[in-house]
């Protein structure tokens, strides 16, 4: 590896390079090293006592200190006066018989000529052994070891990661690293992460769940790096969970896959759910693999999410230690998060000293969350902003409606730039090429092509980003909380609205809005006086993209508009959909295998408990999941309470009855014909785990001695199946750890960790 490999060190401000520096020493010398005070440290930042020998130097013994020298310029140099300050303290260590060897740690370069003239000067005071250690040095000690790029891994954000990682593996990842260079250099080590590191060592799979801007996706950058670094993973970063199959290579399982906003990225969207409950097996064969899964999701759409998805597909959710809530971080995290964003955004100086010394405060603030600081570093949001506490605690109190003003306060064009990438569901194809419906919204906006063009280059990095994945580039929001804000503006403009509903695809459309308050949060409710307009978009929602074949691409249209009317539309839209499209209801009766995944079941209980559904139609649900339980092809209705609310007290007892009488007298035939349909690519214990929830219900549901004993029975001989197919899936591939990272020396600072951020 070079040895040249430059590092930004001046960027890591004096607390985060005092840490550097002890723990490039602790890797060196080992865990007895000991850290200081920073001020009144009696001339010491790190104490050792014992033997070292430096590569290429002589065995040097004896009793150590350990100072640190930060300069924010780049490229200074170390001199004698640098150090003034320090002198008097080296003769007091000395005199008391504490300082054999004096070392040096300093982010500047050192001239051979200072480097002779501090050395001489320490040696008339009494030290044995002087060694300086510069920029070069450091540079070199955290590109030879990963453990300290972990340790501090805002490095990776301040160096060359071409030069840093593998050459293949940069070149698996550069356009995702791309994205990520700027936020890696403001990270900061926090408790959510070591569990979440813990969660993906143990189990290969870790959920990050968390509110809005709480830092879910800085943890995944994290650990993607990680994985990159440390053993070359192919890092995958996808947003739909058919992706993750496709881009699965099973002959190589040294992967990572990342999922941002697994189930919604402002919403709930049930149809990701569905997806995810019908690509678990495949995922739970990746982990089997050794491949690493991390998935975020805002905490009241994972809420949501859990409802559906499916009880069994994937164990892993239930446990614990994979859902890894990020939220709780320490006064010291909050500090640090804020420094960085500081000292690396776009402030000026000036705006630096005056906010400076109301920092601690800003910290501090009971809703200071990373997005926080973020948004502080980025002159946008921040003008006119008065430095007094009263007004700072309103800008943090009331970050959303901030926002809002600073939308609102935009030019034309970035508005109508902002409303493009909103309309297309937070995601605008790069180079921008708008659609038939789209130029009219654009051009009634007031803008133009030209002017959206102009103004997402002007917006990025603050309100926008351009990233590049799978060779495809998108303009996308900078953080979602902005497209959260859009979505309230156009809630309160009339105008807007209408712009929004004529301009926006319909698929796009149905994943955003609701038709009345039903109680989704984050939506845009529509009200009343344009539900004409939203039945003229559906009524032309015939296929989706999502799909390539005519078969699926129908099916998936149809799948999102039952799921859109049973989930975010009030009865009042739904009598009047009802009444423009009768046939939907005979369409809905006879639902599709499999119910638990149905939009057609889940809009047939929403019609029921709104008092919408015919009985005629209701009778013929009823008559079609009873059918499907006594043969043993859906069970669903036994176990589901808001399906059973649409049977009768009659039809619940001739469905349990039947089922008593007639399917499980007939369990060993159905489990018969699972062990027939299964293919050697499958994985023996996903082909049966439909059969054994059937077992599990059964059991539940009638707690009777004669059902235990077949139930019993019959699971024995399902697992006994799948031990024998399975003797063979087990290849022994080798567990892939990511490394524990150390952690950070720990001192109590009476130096504010602000002190240098206008430097």
């Amino acid at each position: 590896m070079s040895a040249s490999i430059n590092y930004n060190l001046h960027q890591l401000g004096w607390h985060s390079f005092q840490q550097l520096c002890l723990s490039i020493t602790r890797d060196i010398l080992g865990q007895t090293v000991e850290s200081f005070l920073d001020t009144n440290d009696a001339g010491k930042d790190g104490a050792f006592a014992g033997k070292w020998k430096p590569t290429g130097k002589e065995t040097i013994e004896g009793k150590f200190v350990i100072q640190c020298k930060f300069t924010a310029k780049f490229e200074s140099n170390l001199t004698l006066s640098d150090l003034t300050d320090e002198l008097p303290k080296v003769e007091r260590l000395i005199k008391a018989g504490r300082c054999d060897c004096y070392v040096i740690l300093t982010n500047a370069g050192i001239s051979g000529q200072q480097d002779e003239i501090i050395k001489e000067k320490f040696k008339a005071l009494g030290v044995k052994h002087t060694l300086i250690f510069g920029s070069t040095w450091i540079c070199q000690q955290i590109h030879e070891s990963k453990s300290l790029r972990t340790s501090v891994p805002r490095l990776y954000g301040l160096g060359d990661l071409s030069q840093i990682l593998d050459q293949r593996a940069y070149d698996q990842a550069k356009e995702l690293l791309a994205s990520l260079r700027d936020e890696l250099a403001k990270i900061v080590i926090t408790d959510s992460y070591n569990k979440a590191l813990k969660a993906l060592n143990k189990h290969s799979f870790v959920l990050l769940i968390g509110e809005p801007a709480a830092g879910k996706t800085t943890i995944a950058s994290m650990l993607a790096m990680s994985a990159l670094d440390q053993w070359g993973a192919f890092t995958v970063k996808v947003d739909r969970p058919d992706e993750v199959v496709a881009r699965w290579n099973s002959i190589n399982p040294a992967q990572f896959f990342w999922i941002d906003d697994a189930f919604g990225v402002t919403q709930y969207e049930s149809s990701l759910v569905n997806s995810w409950n019908h690509i678990f097996p495949q995922v739970k064969a990746m982990l089997k693999q050794g491949v690493k899964i991390v998935m975020t999701s805002r905490d009241y759409i994972y809420n949501r999410a859990r409802n559906d998805l499916k009880e069994g597909a994937f164990p892993l959710l239930q446990e614990g230690q994979v859902v890894i809530d990020v939220h709780n971080l320490s006064l010291e995290e909050k500090k640090q998060i804020l420094y960085n964003h500081l000292k690396l955004g776009k402030q000026t100086k000036k705006f630096l000293s005056a906010i400076k010394p109301h920092l601690d405060y800003v910290a501090s603030h009971p809703r200071f969350i990373p997005e926080t600081a973020r948004r502080l570093s980025e002159p946008i949001f921040t003008e006119g902003l008065i430095f007094h506490e009263y007004t700072l605690n309103e800008y943090i109190d009331k970050q959303e409606r901030f926002l809002q003003e600073v939308i609102k306060g935009l030019d034309i064009d970035s508005k109508a730039a902002l409303a493009l990438i909103y309309m297309r569901n937070g995601q605008l194809e790069s180079p921008i090429t708008l659609t038939g419906i789209e130029n009219p919204a654009i051009e009634r906006l007031g803008s133009s092509v030209a002017g959206v063009i102009q103004s997402l280059l002007a917006l990025k990095g603050g309100m926008v980003q351009h990233v590049t994945l799978n060779d495809n580039s998108f303009w996308r929001f900078k953080h979602p909380t902005i497209g959260d804000s859009y979505a309230s503006i156009l809630i309160e403009n009339p105008e807007w609205l209408e712009i929004y509903i004529t301009g926006t695809s319909t698929e796009k459309l149905i994943d955003q809005i609701t038709c009345g308050d039903v109680g989704v949060q984050r939506a845009v409710i529509i009200p009343q006086n344009y539900y004409k307009a939203i039945l003229e978009r559906l009524s032309d929602f015939k296929t989706t993209d999502k799909y390539k074949t005519s078969f699926f691409s129908s099916w998936g249209a149809t799948s999102a508009l039952y799921g859109f009317l049973a989930r975010r539309c009030s009865k009042d839209f739904l009598k009047i959909y009802i009444a423009a499209n009768p046939e939907v209801l005979k369409v809905i009766s006879d639902p599709s295998l499999y119910f638990s995944a149905s939009s057609e079941v889940i809009l047939v209980v929403r019609l029921h408990e709104l008092d919408l559904l015919p009985d005629e139609e209701r009778k013929n649900f009823v008559n079609r999941l009873t059918q499907c339980a006594i043969d043993g092809r859906d069970i669903y209705a036994l176990k589901n309470d808001n399906v059973r609310t649409v049977f009768n007290e009659d039809e619940l007892r001739i469905l349990q009855d039947r089922v008593y009488t007639e399917l499980i007298p007939n369990l060993d035939k159905i489990r018969d014909d699972f062990e027939s349909s299964y293919k050697e690519k499958d994985d023996p214990e996903d082909h049966m785990d439909d059969y054994l929830g059937m077992l599990k219900t059964l059991e539940k549901v009638y707690n009777l001695p004669d059902v235990d004993d077949v139930v019993s029975s019959e699971r024995k001989k399902a697992e006994d199946w799948i031990e024998e197919k399975s003797q063979d899936e087990n290849r022994g591939l080798p567990k892939r750890n990511l490394n524990k990272i150390k952690s950070t020396p720990d001192f109590t600072s009476t130096r504010s960790i602000f002190d240098d951020v206008d430097e």
